[in-house]
């Protein structure tokens, strides 16, 4: 290549990038535009909750989530207090984002009330939730509480919990990034070179998913855009440090910078894409995900890796190549001095004596640390990863769990949050008979249009409207069928409530058997249910996937199979631990089942990405050296960069424990232990130890496997 195409390749390349950027830039603070919270980015696509949710605009005006003002004083409510909140939804009656609003419904104690307000269904809920907080918190006379709950009030506390996103998870994770390089490094230029990689393939990630989400091809909601952020950042890094590990070595034996930059993608190409391939195809696996927020996660986060492997790959070569062994400074790399010694006794360093450690009892240190990462695993058996209530996903304080807690002291614990039982208008009567007759609901009522309530009593073969003084009113048929309410007498999040919808379910399909129930309730049920049933699906092919491109990457069927032992190994030990500290430390309510499922694909892909580094190495040094000195010399090659690139992902991971969310505080322990324990230990004794004990079996049926021991 000419000297003038040296110059004009890399400064072409950078300029792309920087368009890329500078388009993509200002939708950092865009994205929440096409990002949603509302329960239904999180509903399972086929389940009987989401089936009643899509009809319901049948029976009623399609309005959106209902807020429910709850108010208490301690004695007692008194009569001005009664008037103040009359004067409250009369207030809430004339905003333009509430749809609806019952009367004052005092309870049965006199010691709370509660009003209804259905917000329009164009109605932002976090703004619309916090303007009426607003509003109620400046009417409430002294001594009288009011808290809005809820469905709308559990997703404002959940979108106002996600608002740190945008800012606060993204730079935590920067800076926490930047002093690792600078550490690692000991360079001021170089960190910003491979941060700048990592924000460019964010940035052009960002550009793409908001346009695809704009056009509806994909959802994006908080759980996404976070941990779209966290991936990019810490896999853009990780594939960076891979290739500036390589052009470090390249600089010294090519005095021109083309020269070594040729020779640093040629040893990085392969295992950068093989890298970035096994993770976009396990993140690609969500899409068997039967929820839509599993669903969503899995091309919105291979676009993310695949930019990360297009940054690392190109944008990162061509501004090392313009800053060439200055980019090193102070410890700048020379032209023709010798390479580390990697191993013998001459070889000086942490990664020599781990080397020496490894080669001396490699079957002592792969059977320790197996019997210590099982040990570790023990903690599983007490996982609790069936589903936590919605009043818990927000850690810290929520207003809505406050004042659940309320409504359930005075009021049937499910007011305003009813099952919705969808059945044959024909047997309306008893559908409705079997509604009351199970243990748990406190009413049932069916829609109607034409009442004023917006519903008419059912029951006994007769129809009452609920709004007293006002003329009887026929249920709404559509398509053959009524729509029920069914007030359910304990919180609509709460275990007892979940064991009464899953019995309301038994006893109306013994009425009709193509009824279904719906509502918060048996959302939360379907959404759990379908969890598990994805991590059990999920989990398999994950493994199977990658397990293929192992061998086919590597040639072999036994190293593979060694990997992938080591990377279950390795989940199930953060996993367990994990399990321990949120059951002892932090006395979490329980996990959420996309909990062990994200962690797991996260922690396999990402866990195998490491594997594939130093595979690849070892088995480059075992066609010069043989077996043995192929595996310390490839030990000692990568152990450097695979610890700082596990280090990094780790910071970035945990992260996301900014965010006051149960499960993305959850995510960032398990991810973030696991992959230290990956990369101090898997990757550093475990893996090594076991391969040199196999000798030239691990290689199997692969040419390797026939070589001579040593050369």
């Amino acid at each position: 290549m000419s000297r003038s195409l040296r110059i004009v390749v890399p400064a072409l390349v950078v300029l792309v990038w920087l368009v890329v950027a500078s388009v993509g830039g200002p939708f950092f603070g865009r994205i929440s535009e096409v990002s949603t919270n509302d329960q239904t980015s999180f509903l399972p696509a086929s389940a009987d909750a989401t089936a009643v949710q899509d009809r319901s605009s049948d029976f009623r005006d399609a309005g959106g989530a209902p807020a429910v003002i709850v108010f208490e004083r301690d004695g007692g409510l008194t009569a001005a207090d009664t008037a103040a909140a009359g004067r409250i939804a009369d207030a809430l009656g004339d905003r333009d984002d509430v749809d609806q609003v019952s009367p004052v419904i005092p309870s049965e104690d006199g010691d709370a009330a509660e009003v209804v307000a259905t917000l329009t269904a164009s109605a932002e809920t976090g703004d619309a939730v916090a303007a009426i907080r607003a509003d109620v918190d400046g009417a409430l006379p002294d001594g009288l509480r009011g808290y809005v709950t809820g469905p709308a009030g559990f997703t404002a506390d959940l979108t106002e919990a996600f608002a740190g996103i945008d800012g606060l998870l993204l730079g935590v994770a920067l800076i926490a990034v930047l002093v690792i390089l600078i550490v690692v490094y000991r360079s001021p230029l170089l960190p910003f070179l491979v941060l700048a990689t990592a924000v460019f393939a964010l940035t052009a990630s960002i550009l793409v998913v908001w346009a695809l989400a704009k056009a509806g091809v994909v959802t994006v909601n908080g759980q996404v855009q976070g941990i779209l952020s966290i991936l990019v950042i810490g896999a853009a890094t990780d594939y960076a440090l891979l290739y500036t590990s390589r052009y470090r070595e390249a600089l010294r034996d090519h005095r021109a910078g083309w020269d070594a930059t040729r020779a640093a993608l040629r040893g990085s190409l392969e295992p950068v894409i093989a890298s970035g391939g096994t993770v976009i195809v396990g993140v690609l696996c969500l899409l068997l995900s039967d929820l839509n927020s599993n669903k969503a996660l899995g091309p919105v986060a291979a676009i993310g890796i695949a930019f990360s492997v297009l940054a690392a790959l190109t944008l990162l070569p061509a501004l090392l190549l313009c800053f060439r062994r200055a980019a090193f400074w102070p410890l700048r790399p020379t032209f023709g001095s010798a390479h580390p010694v990697l191993t013998g006794p001459d070889a000086r360093g942490l990664w020599a004596r781990v080397g020496r450690l490894v080669g001396r009892r490699s079957r002592t240190v792969w059977i320790v640390c197996t019997v210590g990462l099982l040990a570790m695993g023990t903690g599983l058996l007490g996982l609790r990863a069936d589903g936590v209530p919605q009043s818990e996903l927000v850690i810290g304080q929520s207003q809505a769990r406050d004042g659940q807690t309320v409504l359930a002291d005075h009021f049937p614990g499910g007011s305003g949050s009813p099952a919705l039982v969808l059945g044959d208008a024909d047997r309306i009567d008893e559908l409705a008979d079997a509604v009351t007759g199970v243990d748990g609901v406190d009413g049932v009522t069916a829609a109607a249009e034409d009442s004023p309530s917006g519903t008419t009593t059912v029951g006994a073969g007769d129809t009452t409207s609920t709004t007293p003084g006002a003329p009887a009113a026929d249920p709404t048929v559509s398509r053959g069928q009524v729509l029920l309410e069914a007030t359910l007498a304990d919180p609509a999040d709460s275990g007892a409530a979940e064991r009464t919808v899953r019995e309301l379910r038994t006893a109306v399909e013994r009425v009709d058997p193509g009824a279904r129930v719906g509502g918060v309730t048996a959302t939360a049920i379907d959404t759990d249910d379908t969890g598990i049933r994805d991590r059990t699906l999920i989990i398999p092919v994950v493994l199977a996937v990658i397990l293929l491109i192992l061998m086919l990457l590597l040639r072999s069927i036994i190293t593979p199979l060694v990997l992938i032992g080591s990377v279950i190994v390795s989940f199930a030990a953060a996993l367990g631990v994990g399990a321990l500290v949120f059951d002892h430390l932090f006395h979490f309510p329980g996990a959420d089942p996309s909990v062990p499922l994200f962690s797991f694909v996260f922690l396999v892909a990402l866990g195998v990405d490491y594997n594939i580094f130093l595979m690849t190495r070892v088995r480059e040094e075992t066609l010069r050296h043989g077996p043995r000195e192929g595996v310390l010399r490839g030990l000692g090659a990568t152990g450097g960069v695979i610890t700082s690139a596990g280090v990094v992902l780790a910071a970035t991971f945990a992260a996301l424990g900014v965010i006051p969310i149960l499960f993305l505080v959850q995510i960032a322990f398990v991810v973030a232990f696991g992959v230290l324990l990956d990369t101090v230990v898997v990757r550093s004794l475990l893996v090594p130890a076991l391969v040199l004990d196999l000798a030239r079996r691990a290689w199997w049926p692969s040419r390797l496997s026939r070589r001579p021991r040593d050369m």
